[in-house]
């Protein structure tokens, strides 16, 4: 196990083979629009840091994740119960899991998914390397975000053209948009979208997140 880390109020606890905590799953629990009593389902949770991290934001949340390594999920389930939550960790492929799931059953869902299509060559290792496609990630949230509900996630800006199709036709319209980059001489590394549920058309762009600030 990795050393534990303090996030807010919470411990979390890391595998030595789950992905690590990075600063975009950090970036992407603040970002996220969060309402009192919001039913939440993470996609991809691995050891369960983003339920965590929006707990630690709002204490009325009902918490669920899903998590293709069982090892991650019963790591997820631990971190919740350890820490005095509840929630629902349901273990497999998103593509088969998100089936039996009640349609429309989440006020928010929210993922940090592998950023990069199998046999790219991107970074990361394997965590970083979709067995999914994005569309698959698109259509599982769409299905389960109730109308109105919203989904965030974070993402590469080289695919962003990619993610608004996905989206767009899983019924899920960008409203908000955060480009995150490690200093001002730099370019993206990464951006922040959340869309609504048969939401109007009508994007807000943010200012750029700068994570590296003097």
């Amino acid at each position: 196990m990795r050393a534990p880390e303090q996030l807010g109020p919470f411990r979390y606890t890391q595998s030595d083979t789950s992905f690590p905590l990075g600063q975009d799953s950090l970036a992407l629990a603040s970002f996220a629009t969060l309402r009192r009593g919001d039913r939440v389902c993470d996609l991809g949770c691995g050891g369960g840091a983003l339920l965590l991290l929006l707990a630690a934001r709002q204490s009325t949340l009902t918490l669920s994740g899903v998590e293709l390594s069982p090892e991650d999920s019963a790591l997820a389930r631990r971190n919740l119960s350890e820490n005095g939550l509840t929630g629902e960790i349901y273990t497999g492929d998103i593509r088969r899991v998100c089936k039996t799931l009640p349609a429309g059953g989440f006020s928010l869902v929210i993922s940090n998914p592998p950023y990069f299509k199998a046999g790219s060559g991107g970074d990361g290792g394997t965590a970083r390397m979709e067995e999914a496609a994005l569309t698959d990630w698109c259509a599982a949230a769409g299905r389960l975000t109730k109308n109105g509900g919203r989904f965030a996630l974070v993402h590469r800006p080289e695919r962003l053209t990619e993610l608004f199709l996905a989206l767009s036709r899983s019924g899920l319209e960008p409203k908000r948009l955060q480009l995150i980059q490690h200093d001002a001489h730099t370019p993206p590394s990464a951006v922040l979208v959340e869309a609504v549920r048969q939401g109007r058309p009508g994007l807000e762009v943010l200012p750029t997140l700068l994570m590296n600030r003097r």
